[in-house]
């Protein structure tokens, strides 16, 4: 059932963000230049997350499931960044998508490192 929920919630998490994506405009504040920056690594961080809990029911190799934990969200993010180019009042920004990679990335070795120490 584990595998089940944790496939589930990243599908779901996923979509979210599709969805976030295709809307014009986000009631976020404007608090302080380049704050979508933190935005995308904090979505992408919380992927990379649920990435790496999915992915471990298929792969037993650490490192190989850190790597595609990675792959894949980074090329989400990727695909994101190429369907919010359609968006009107949306924009491809290749600087979100090294946000979004970036936060994939600190939360999957922050996984990584903790099932080290266990």
């Amino acid at each position: 059932m584990s595998k089940v929920l944790d496939f589930l919630g990243l599908l779901f998490y996923c979509a979210l963000i599709y969805w976030l994506s295709d809307q014009e405009t986000l009631p976020t504040p404007h608090l302080f230049d380049s704050e979508d920056k933190l935005i995308h690594f904090g979505a992408y961080f919380v992927m990379g997350l649920l990435a790496w809990r999915s992915f471990r029911h298929l792969i037993s190799s650490s490192i190989i499931l850190t790597l595609l934990s990675i792959v894949f969200c980074s090329l989400y993010g990727a695909f994101d960044e190429w369907h919010q180019s359609f968006v009107m009042g949306r924009f491809s920004d290749a600087l979100d998508w090294l946000a979004d990679t970036s936060g994939a990335i600190a939360g999957v070795f922050l996984l990584h490192k903790l099932r080290k120490h266990q």
